[in-house]
């Protein structure tokens, strides 16, 4: 392919989204393929390889904001809070007075708002346990989470950088605009990323944040090509997800507490809320839930008495987007909002997304980037939960092999190694003859 054309795509996809002019740089790269006798998984690689990150939606359009090590628990939360922030990376700032400013070589991590919240109720929780002082613990909790962190040193007081034996944290994996969707990829699958930190080139300042979110949408726009549709069409029934036998549930007439026990124990961001007597699906407490507790200082008093039914039960007066007007709803925006506390795009607690078994693949990621979620509950007809699908589950589907790490590989990857008479093993791509 002569470099002009390569070009012109490149040019092409810092517009955003996948055009025709990339689904006439797959079919090219596909003759190239027959010209050059290349196995199919290094077709697709090039292909990858000329989608920019700058490509996915919604990069730029949240405010980013830097923690330090040295951040006391309590200022972090109120930070993120204030700012209406999900997440922050971590700088570690050996020097305050220094003048580096070179986010890959400050930044270690990044950490969420819910992680840290949900760690100061754990905490708590132990302190609660053992105390003989019940009506000064009462006292804090009736005026809110930031009383409770102002009293308790102990929790409030802890530096951030003492959360990471808690493994609270992500890495910091910083990408720049001119890497690639295949680089992105690679990231996202070997280390179970939920974004990726986007650096200028130039300066190493960080800009903005690629959510798994944003992935998925821009993958969608490769809809209707080969080596898309090959493992985007299957049924769900022809996969196995990392949490397919362990979905998490509480009963609806459990308290409010023990959801957010299981939301820190199992940190896989969501647990279902079945009735008791049908264990039908009733409702989800997510990680972004947890921003309720600090909004609503007398909520934080009520969560061992409030039972999880009546707290999914509060959003009634948010009424659900008419899916119409989700369609047409900016990508960007979309992809921007994952990283705000305060979304009001996303499903109410009550409205849990929902998919079966017998849909494919393509509509499972098209239902989640419609109703701007990370997960699916897949059900039975009884609407039952069988699984739980992550927005991580679906990218593995679509990771490329890569000869530096332990993974597999999956989907159309896995299929054109074997194809093409390869196979991984030990993180090295082997030749079967």
């Amino acid at each position: 392919m002569e470099s002009k054309q390569i070009a012109e795509v490149v040019k092409d996809s810092e517009e955003g989204g996948i055009t025709e002019k990339k689904k006439t740089l797959f079919s090219d790269l596909h003759s190239d393929q027959k010209e050059q006798r290349i196995d199919s998984a290094s077709a697709l690689q090039r292909y990858l390889d000329h989608i920019p990150i700058s490509s996915i939606p919604g990069i730029k359009n949240s405010l980013v904001l830097e923690l330090k090590t040295g951040d006391s628990v309590k200022d972090a939360i109120r930070t993120l809070y204030e700012n209406n922030i999900f997440c922050a990376p971590i700088a570690d700032v050996l020097d305050p007075n220094g003048t580096s400013t070179r986010f890959s070589n400050r930044c270690i991590g990044i950490i969420g708002f819910a992680s840290m919240v949900l760690w100061c109720l754990e905490e708590y929780e132990n302190i609660r346990k053992n105390s003989n002082d019940s009506d000064q613990l009462q006292a804090m909790e009736n005026n809110g989470l930031f009383s409770i962190l102002d009293q308790i040193p102990q929790i409030g007081q802890t530096k951030v950088g003492e959360l990471a034996k808690s493994f609270l944290w992500e890495s910091f994996f910083p990408v720049r605009l001119e890497d690639t969707l295949f680089h992105a990829l690679l990231l996202l699958s070997k280390h179970q990323l939920q974004v990726l930190p986007v650096i200028e080139q130039s300066n190493s300042q960080l800009i903005g944040f690629a959510t798994q979110s944003a992935v998925v949408q821009l993958l969608l726009q490769s809809s209707g090509l080969a080596w898309f549709d090959s493992i985007a069409d299957k049924a769900l029934s022809d996969f196995r997800f990392e949490n397919q036998q362990h979905p998490i549930t509480v009963f609806g007439d459990q308290i409010v507490a023990d959801a957010l026990h299981l939301l820190w124990k199992s940190r896989i961001g969501a647990v279902a809320i079945v009735d008791r007597e049908t264990t039908k699906l009733i409702g989800t407490v997510r990680n972004s839930d947890v921003y309720q507790l600090v909004k609503k200082d007398d909520l934080l008093r009520s969560i061992r008495s409030l039972t999880v039914v009546e707290f999914i039960l509060m959003e009634t007066d948010k009424v659900d987007s008419d899916p119409t007007i989700e369609r047409d709803l900016d990508l960007a925006a979309i992809a921007a909002g994952s990283l705000q506390l305060r979304n009001s795009l996303v499903p109410r607690m009550d409205s849990p997304v929902t998919n079966k078994k017998t849909e494919t693949l393509k509509q499972v990621m098209k239902h989640m980037a419609q109703k701007n979620t990370s997960f699916s509950f897949l059900i039975n007809d009884s609407s039952q939960v069988t699984s739980v699908i992550t927005i991580t589950d679906l990218i593995l589907q679509f990771a490329p092999p890569c000869v530096n790490s332990s993974i597999k590989g999956g989907g159309f990857f896995e299929l054109a190694l074997e194809q093409s008479g390869c196979h991984v093993t030990d993180g090295m791509i082997i030749c079967n003859h």
